[in-house]
């Protein structure tokens, strides 16, 4: 009898071993049931790229973005936008910062913003008490340290949120070799996903891969993550691969396998599409979610989520 009643424990743990399992890890047919995005205009027409944008908590949203590298007098600018219906952006005057690239904006505990950016091949920050003039901290945020024994060249498009009572950063890591596993790649650097905490924002603990790139599905790239406080308290990264942009659920310290959420356009049915979507960046506004991503050198463009 007590031999019958250890195996009937032994199974009722590991049904709710499974059932945990698949609640930790939903199905890829669940994590893709969150609705249809559909291609709106643009945000900001010219050559912009690696927008991020933020809820001002007074009806008005406001979109930071980067001048592209390709431009002529390029030096890193960031420039800002203001919208209250997420469709349609008057430009800021001036511009934000300067030596910055891939800008991704919080607001702290005390009202003020800090921006995260990228100079130089490291991850650096500024801080703002409007939104509109920056000055920069001192020291690295993130350098190409880390703990995953990955030979970097530089890391970039930082994403950052607080969650619970620590700041999680994402990052993508630069490797200088070519992905050979998929024949011809477009690119010549390899990049997978980082991910470092901190407890005041400044100081971050380096973790390793978040996410790898180094499979058939992604052809060793990702870019422009973003991490998305979404609904019921779920933590999503969203980011870019040469097909379109995924997103992954973030729960207990760990990256579930990505989805591909908003492909390309792909009329020829190729490998690697012209205009693959690119850094994408999300907020809700009403009822409504608004994705921004990279248009190439048409600028930032808007879908919105369909159910």
């Amino acid at each position: 009898m007590k031999k019958w009643i250890i195996i009937l424990l032994v199974l009722v743990a590991g049904a709710g071993a499974v059932w945990y399992f698949f609640l930790r890890n939903p199905s890829p047919e669940d994590q893709a049931s969150e609705g249809t995005w559909e291609t709106g205009g643009l945000a900001a027409a010219g050559n912009f790229a690696d927008a991020d944008v933020i809820d001002l908590g007074d009806g008005r949203y406001r979109l930071y973005y980067s001048l592209e590298p390709e431009v002529a007098g390029f030096n890193g600018q960031v420039y800002s936008a203001l919208s209250t219906d997420g469709k349609e952006w008057v430009e800021e005057d001036g511009t934000r910062i300067e030596q910055a690239t891939f800008p991704s904006v919080l607001e702290l505990p005390d009202g003020r913003f800090r921006m995260y950016y990228q100079n130089s091949g490291t991850i650096k920050s500024a801080v703002s008490s409007d939104g509109l003039s920056w000055s920069k901290e001192p020291g690295t945020r993130i350098d190409i340290a880390n703990p995953a024994g990955l030979s970097l060249t530089n890391v970039g498009a930082p994403t950052v949120e607080k969650i619970g009572e620590e700041y999680v950063m994402v990052y993508f890591g630069a490797i200088n070799e070519k992905y050979t596993g998929a024949g011809l790649v477009p690119n010549n650097e390899t990049h997978p996903l980082l991910w470092a905490t901190s407890a005041d924002g400044l100081t971050f603990e380096k973790k390793g891969i978040a996410l790898d790139s180094r499979n058939g599905e992604l052809k060793g790239w990702m870019d422009g993550p973003e991490l998305v406080a979404w609904e019921g308290g779920e933590i999503r990264l969203y980011f870019w691969g040469y097909i379109g942009i995924y997103y992954s659920i973030f729960a207990a310290g760990e990256f579930g396998a990505p989805v591909l959420t908003f492909p390309a356009p792909n009329p020829d049915n190729s490998l690697f599409p012209a205009k693959p979507p690119a850094d994408p960046t999300l907020v809700r506004i009403g009822e409504t979610w608004f994705m921004y991503y990279g248009g190439h050198t048409e600028g930032i463009y808007y879908a919105t989520l369909k159910d």
